[in-house]
């Protein structure tokens, strides 16, 4: 595959970069740079560069890109320009990209002095190129300097005139400011119609000499030959339009113009290079060409893009207009509302002196008015002083007498107070008197306890060594011992459970008449002494050896609880409904309270003394004792000081949702802590007492 070429082709507003390949076309290459940058008028235009030998030449269409003399830079170097000039842009130059491409081309021959023009027509065109590139002059964003950086004029006219920069660019801007509401391509067509008229427009200049060897200029533009002086381009010596040329040739250097008129001699003239020749032909047959294209109607092709162009250029009109009557209004709306806005502000000033008078008159009303109101706030002053003074004189006849009468409520109250503070201070005393004694006599039944305990521990001592002595041979029995063994024997005979046969032989009996009488005495002594210490419960001993001989067991074991359980239930309810229920005696603490917790302690302590060690008989002594003696303690102790305590105490501090909770949760807690606490107590102390019972029957049997 053959190697790409690189080419770079410079337009007057762009720069554009193509590879080929080395079969490429002048006119392959030059047909993509027109579709590239949207050229459709291409016969006006060609592709510029500079040959091996260091002139300018044009690139042929019929030959390969490669095969021409082209300088061999990387990439090859081409520009695109206009080779041929329209005799009026206004009708030939159809396309807006066509026209753009000719005004940058002619601008930059002007600005280069490639094209003379005089200072006054280069002033104007530099106020349409101002036009074409900046638009509508605007004071707010045109503001002096905005041309500094531009290059507007040709060195040539700067330098023959005594101006300042700044006064060229005031003559400018005095131009553009007239070309308000102009479009940029009408700018520039404008520029193009003004650059048509200068002599050296359109026209390529070739060094040549006549026969005689005198040096000229030839120039070839779009209407014919010109020859010139070698000093004056603008004004042709003799001039051959292209109605009048019959044949161009060239032969080697040698060019020759034959007129139409064959009786006028033929123009021969020498050019320094066989290729300006070629050059110079090739120009004269193109513009020729175009001579005669325009003097015939227009193809298809042209007639669209002229169609085209002028509905485009009707519609930008129809938008200027528009545009044009957008601005008017704009500018009529902005005079009337500056026409508003200056009567806005008379108005504003009026209003404001108006406003000043009114604010005069207001402020003296004002005061009169504040003058006004002092007085009538002093006069009401005055008044509601002597309001208030008698006011507050009445005021202090009540307070005087509410003071009074207040001082004998409060002494009534105090007296009063002073009465239910001895009575409730006389009661608490009673109460932890009656306190202290209930303790005092626990205190001494403990101490008795423990003393029969001891005396009981003895007795068991005695006993022992009793039971372990030989027995004595008895002495004749008295009617009185008879009575008593036969009572025994009965005793016996009916409670079958202590019958024995005692054995007598055999028995060595040491003991004296006397030590037995002794021993006798003592158990009296000691029956004397349980007795008294059993007091002041001894009738209740008697009732449970009495009536419980064959109903003990029976009586004392089921109803033992019962009548202990129904004692404590009627006592501590009782006194408990007094106590912390207070209103609420119907709640949990009411009539169930004693119920539950009689039966509970019924079962509770039935139990514990039932299983301790008096067996049958414990319920016995426990039922009437515990009955008693927890009874009448916890009635006096608890019930009198917590009815008066808790009671009064609770109603306040805690109100019935305490009254509740703490009525039914201390009839349950009370119970079972006191029945524990109660049942191991008298577990021990009972147990005890009736183990002397027991013993001091069974002695009185012996």
């Amino acid at each position: 595959m053959p190697k790409a070429v690189n080419i770079r082709v410079t337009s007057m507003d762009a720069e554009l970069e193509f590879s080929i390949v080395p079969s490429t076309t002048g006119k392959e290459l030059f047909n993509q740079v027109s579709r590239t940058v949207g050229l459709r008028e291409t016969w006006y235009f060609g592709l510029l560069f500079v040959n091996t030998k260091g002139f300018q030449t044009w690139l042929k269409f019929d030959k390969k890109v490669i095969a021409q003399e082209v300088k061999k830079d990387v990439p090859l170097q081409f520009r695109l320009r206009a080779k041929f000039y329209p005799e009026d842009v206004d009708e030939e130059l159809v396309q807006e990209s066509t026209q753009k491409l000719f005004f940058l081309q002619v601008k930059e021959g002007i600005l280069n002095d490639e094209v003379y023009c005089p200072p006054e027509s280069a002033v104007l065109l530099a106020s349409y190129s101002v036009q074409a590139k900046f638009g509508d002059f605007n004071k707010e964003t045109h503001q002096n300097g905005y041309l500094a950086n531009e290059c507007l004029l040709p060195k040539r006219v700067l330098d023959q005139h005594k101006l300042s920069k700044e006064q060229w660019e005031q003559r400018i801007q005095t131009w553009h400011e007239e070309h308000r509401a102009m479009l940029k391509e009408d700018a520039m067509l404008e520029y193009l119609k003004i650059a048509q008229d200068l002599e050296m427009y359109g026209v390529n200049f070739f060094d040549i000499k006549n026969r005689k060897g005198t040096e000229l200029w030839l120039g070839v533009d779009a209407l014919g030959l010109n020859i010139y002086e070698k000093d004056d381009r603008l004004t042709p010596k003799i001039g051959f339009p292209w109605s009048e040329i019959r044949n161009i040739s060239f032969n080697d250097k040698k060019f020759i113009i034959k007129p139409i008129d064959k009786k006028a001699p033929d123009f021969v003239f020498y050019a320094p290079r066989l290729g300006m020749n070629k050059r110079i032909l090739a120009l004269c047959m193109g513009n020729h060409e175009l001579y005669m294209k325009r003097r015939k109607p227009d193809n298809i092709e042209v007639q669209q893009m002229k169609t085209k162009a002028r509905e485009e250029k009707h519609q930008k009109q129809m938008e200027r207009a528009k545009l044009e009557n957008e601005k008017k209004k704009r500018e009529a709306m902005e005079k009337e509302k500056d026409q508003m806005e200056r009567e806005k502000q008379d108005l504003m000033l009026r209003l404001y002196q108006f406003e000043e008078t009114t604010k005069k008159a207001e402020r003296e009303l004002q005061e009169q008015l504040e003058r006004a109101i002092r007085l009538e706030e002093e006069r009401r002053r005055v008044e509601e002083e002597a309001g208030r003074l008698e006011a507050e004189r009445q005021a202090a006849l009540l307070a005087k007498e509410e003071l009074a009468r207040q001082a004998v409520i409060q002494l009534e109250s105090q007296e009063q107070l002073a009465a239910e503070l001895a009575e409730y201070t006389a009661k608490i005393a009673l109460l932890e008197e009656a306190k202290r004694i209930q303790e005092e006599e626990a205190e001494i039944w403990q101490s008795r306890a423990k003393e029969v305990q001891e005396d009981l521990l003895k007795t068991r001592e005695e006993l022992h060594l009793v039971m372990a002595a030989p027995a004595a041979i008895p002495a004749p029995p008295s009617p009185d011992s008879s009575h008593s063994s036969h009572s025994d024997q009965e005793e016996s005979e009916e409670n079958s459970t202590y019958s024995a046969e005692l054995q007598q032989q055999d028995i060595n009996d040491h003991r004296e008449e006397e030590e037995r009488v002794t021993e006798a005495e003592k158990n009296k002594r000691i029956q004397a002494q349980l007795m008294v210490s059993l007091s002041p419960s001894g009738a209740l001993w008697l009732w449970s050896l009495g009536p419980c001989g064959l109903w003990g067991p029976v009586g004392c074991g089921l109803w033992g609880p019962v009548v202990s359980g129904a004692l404590w239930a009627v006592v501590s309810g009782t006194l408990w409904s007094l106590g912390p229920c207070g209103l609420w005696s119907l709640g949990p603490c009411g009539l169930w309270g004693p119920v539950v917790s009689g039966a509970l302690w019924a079962v509770v302590s039935g139990a514990l003394w039932s299983l301790g060690p008096c067996g049958l008989w414990g319920p016995v002594v426990s039922g009437a004792l515990w009955a008693m003696v927890s009874g009448a303690l916890w009635a006096v102790v608890s019930g009198a000081l917590w009815a008066v305590v808790s009671g009064a105490l609770w109603v306040v501090v805690s109100g019935a949702l305490w009254a509740v909770v703490s009525g039914a949760l201390w009839a349950v807690v009370s119970g079972i802590l006191w029945a524990v606490v109660s049942g191991i107590l008298w577990t021990g102390v009972s147990g005890a007492l009736w183990t002397v019972v027991i013993i001091c029957v069974r002695v009185k049997r012996i």
